[in-house]
């Protein structure tokens, strides 16, 4: 396994991070601990999962999920098997948990009774990386790092992170922090892969200039990078909306796949591999909902793209041109 510092801090983290969002919904507990055993075998030390997860995308029989649901199955496991120390922790704050007014949103109100009902869920005395998992524009800056700066000082938090922040979202938080001498954002989690490029006109260039890691989520564009082409044809079917996806990029998907198994690879790994070429991303995050799935992931790890390769990803997923304002501007 790689490791690599989480933004501009010392913090050693995995190069792939586990995403759980599955667990719960999608994926059994004793499936969810059977990845979560094999992936921190594999050296995989970085745990992401939100407060939110345990009801989304859930299917059939939804009387035993609930928000909260992933949380409490990753505590279980921590308590289980005693890594709690050996783990790097990532849980979100933002969404409405309850039908109380209060129950969402960045307030010092919210932030603090979502950290202390994370930690109860999870088991644990603190939160290596506490991300905020939407921006809020109604709330000031102050409020909010002044509530996350009483977590870090109760030790309840270690590190502060963003997900879904715009580059102008970043630049303010990130002024604003230092103006109170605080360290501010040390992560951005966006969705990124090479269908979804957009954030590369203003979110990596912000995430590059404060130091700001970037963890990219949705890493395969929801299953379009995975090979879907060949799968539909092995006679697997599609989801409606997979179906909508391919004829819109069924030529981009031919042309990708062609290279995938030109190189001899799987077309999952090769987006993979694409991402950890880039320097400001710390660690993209899978979500296998199976142990295979987990264990096919790390071959990303062992590909070089040469640059050619890169050039010839670009002209197929060609993205917004560059960064801003150079990619519509002279």
């Amino acid at each position: 396994m790689e490791y690599k510092s989480l933004g501009r801090t010392g913090l050693q983290v995995s190069r792939l991070c586990l995403g759980t969002m599955n667990f719960g919904p999608q994926t059994s507990e004793p499936d969810s601990f059977a990845i979560m055993d094999q992936a921190f075998e594999q050296g995989i030390n970085f745990f992401d999962t939100a407060n939110r997860y345990g009801m989304m995308f859930a299917d059939g029989n939804t009387s035993q999920l609930h928000h909260g649901l992933t949380e409490e199955i990753i505590g279980r496991w921590l308590v289980q098997n005693k890594k709690r120390d050996q783990i790097v922790l990532a849980t979100k704050v933002f969404g409405k948990m309850n039908d109380g007014i209060n129950d969402r949103g960045l307030s010092a109100y919210h932030i603090r009774k979502a950290c202390e009902d994370s930690l109860r869920r999870l088991q644990s005395d603190h939160i290596d990386l506490y991300q905020m998992h939407h921006i809020e524009r109604t709330t000031p800056w102050d409020e909010i790092w002044q509530a996350m700066e009483q977590l870090v000082r109760e030790g309840k938090v270690i590190y502060v992170g963003s997900s879904n922040f715009a580059g102008w979202d970043i630049a303010t938080a990130q002024c604003t922090a230092q103006e109170r001498h605080f360290i501010g954002l040390v992560s951005e989690q966006s969705k990124y892969s090479l269908e979804t490029r957009m954030i590369e006109l203003e979110v990596i260039p912000a995430c590059r200039h404060y130091g700001v890691g970037l963890i990219p989520y949705s890493p395969l564009a929801g299953g379009l990078l995975g090979g879907v082409l060949r799968k539909v044809s092995e006679g697997r079917r599609a989801s409606s909306h997979m179906e909508k996806q391919i004829e819109a990029h069924r030529p981009q998907l031919e042309a990708y796949e062609s290279i995938c198994q030109e190189l001899g690879e799987e077309p999952s790994h090769i987006a993979l591999a694409w991402l950890l070429r880039n320097p400001v991303v710390t660690a993209p995050i899978i979500g296998p909902r199976t142990v295979d799935q987990l264990s096919g992931s790390l071959r990303a790890l062992e590909i070089t793209l040469s640059d050619e390769t890169m050039q010839r990803l670009d002209q197929i997923w060609t993205g917004p041109g560059g960064e801003a304002p150079n990619a519509y501007a002279w």
